[in-house]
């Protein structure tokens, strides 16, 4: 019998537990697909005592990070605790070692990737990374591999779950953010602290990896703009559908003549497109290349076995890798240095919601000082009394993000604008 490929788990939470039953679970196919067996050598976790939803044998178990790094026979290090450290030391040192790494790790590879990817290609070993980005959903090998011959345009997705649980829920029910947010937290869907999904950090990470794979150009975490869902109410949801659009958090990069742009906000979609009907806790990633034209990734983004899929997918492959010692033959694929636009730069339509006086004369004011700035407006959609005051409903058309903002700072200050409620960006090709 052909000697068994080492595996090493750092890690054995939602994730590493989903990963190791997979493992078991599908040993003899694994085996009959590679040709060769692999096996689980160590486990990585901070306590072997505690008691744990996986069953793992107490014999695999270690505190000792050596008892990983320092065995011959691991050939696979799959980092699955999350967090920088100790999780990038420990890929550092596996590389170093000549050992192959497969991780899930967004925060990590947004922050370190190209660092880790260029030690991973100087030791001839692979770094998979497929389980970062949008959990069971492959994405990042497409768009390494299999869509390599395209220049691509653009890419949007909803890369984060629990956001997106909370918008079809206000959606479907006309509810209120904190309302949902509550929901949300008891079923588990979003944290005690739920500020990295709903403020869009989480989808700003997953956003830096894919747009430097699709683009070919390191784009640096500190140039995604970020934009949560928090001032997203029950009431421009309305409006919004009464204008045919959806509301969604997307991630959002293109390439124009060069140029890069990388942002992460909610935005208004034709309810005809196909992200507009991704609903609950999935995900999906659309993406446009000049050859292939529109197509869509969709799935769940996150969970122990949707995960585990894709952390198993990425072993198989540095197994096959080991086996026929062809490692390291897609590294990293930033070999341009594209400029990053601005975000002042970019342009899009605009939705603005403001509460002002009622009185003549008010739209015109606020038509006047928008004119300024070069924001012209397509439509003026509603009217209404709002307490004492009157509400406005605008969407604009085309228009640069750094003039619009030169002109909300104007409104603002305007006596005769008591408050601008909202401002959504309009995703419209």
């Amino acid at each position: 019998m052909k000697k068994a490929i080492g595996i090493a788990l750092l890690g054995l939470g939602t994730v590493g537990g989903g990963t190791y039953r997979i493992l078991e679970n599908r040993r003899k196919e694994i085996e009959q697909r590679l040709g060769q067996p692999i096996e689980v050598k160590k486990v990585l976790v901070r306590d072997v005592n505690k008691p744990r939803a996986t069953a793992v044998p107490i014999e695999l178990l270690t505190d000792n990070p050596a008892e990983v790094m320092n065995n011959e026979e691991i050939n696979i290090v799959v980092e699955l605790m999350g967090g920088i450290e100790p999780a990038f030391t420990y890929i550092k040192d596996a590389l170093e070692a000549g050992k192959s790494v497969v991780t899930a790790n967004k925060d990590l590879m947004a922050l370190h990737g190209g660092e880790l990817l260029a030690l991973a290609e100087s030791r001839g070993v692979d770094l998979e990374f497929e389980a970062s980005v949008a959990g069971g959903i492959p994405i990042i090998r497409p768009l390494k591999v299999c869509l390599a011959g395209n220049r691509m345009e653009e890419l949007k997705g909803i890369i984060n779950g629990t956001t997106n649980f909370i918008l079809t829920k206000m959606t479907q029910e006309g509810s209120d953010f904190s309302e949902v947010l509550k929901e949300a937290q008891e079923l588990g869907y979003a944290e005690a602290d739920p500020t990295s999904d709903v403020e869009g950090l989480d989808a700003a990470r997953k956003l830096a990896i894919l747009a430097s794979i699709a683009f070919n150009t390191r784009v640096p975490l500190d140039q995604v703009y970020v934009e949560g869902i928090t001032k997203i109410s029950a009431r421009d949801i309305e409006y919004a559908r009464e204008m045919g659009y959806t509301i969604k958090l997307l991630g959002i990069a293109k390439e124009e003549e060069g140029q890069v742009e990388a942002r992460v906000h909610p935005a208004m979609i034709p309810s005809c497109h196909p992200l507009a009907a991704v609903n609950d806790a999935f995900n999906a990633i659309f993406v446009r290349g000049d050859a292939v034209g529109d197509a869509m990734f969709y799935g769940r983004g996150a969970g122990d076995l949707p995960t585990g899929s894709a952390v198993v997918g990425d072993i198989i492959d540095a197994a096959r890798n080991h086996i026929r010692q062809n490692r390291g033959r897609i590294s990293c694929t930033c070999y341009d240095e594209k400029v990053i636009k601005p975000f002042g730069q970019i342009s899009c339509r605009y939705y603005l919601r403001l509460r002002v006086a009622d009185k003549p004369g008010v739209l015109a004011a606020i038509a006047g000082v928008l004119g300024d700035h070069e924001v012209s407006i397509q439509t003026v959609i509603q009217k209404e009394q709002v307490d004492k005051d009157a509400e406005i409903v605008l969407v604009t058309h085309k228009v640069k993000e750094e003039n619009l903002q030169k002109a909300l700072q104007i409104l603002d200050s305007m006596d005769i604008v008591e408050k601008i409620d909202n401002v959504i960006r309009v995703e419209q090709d």
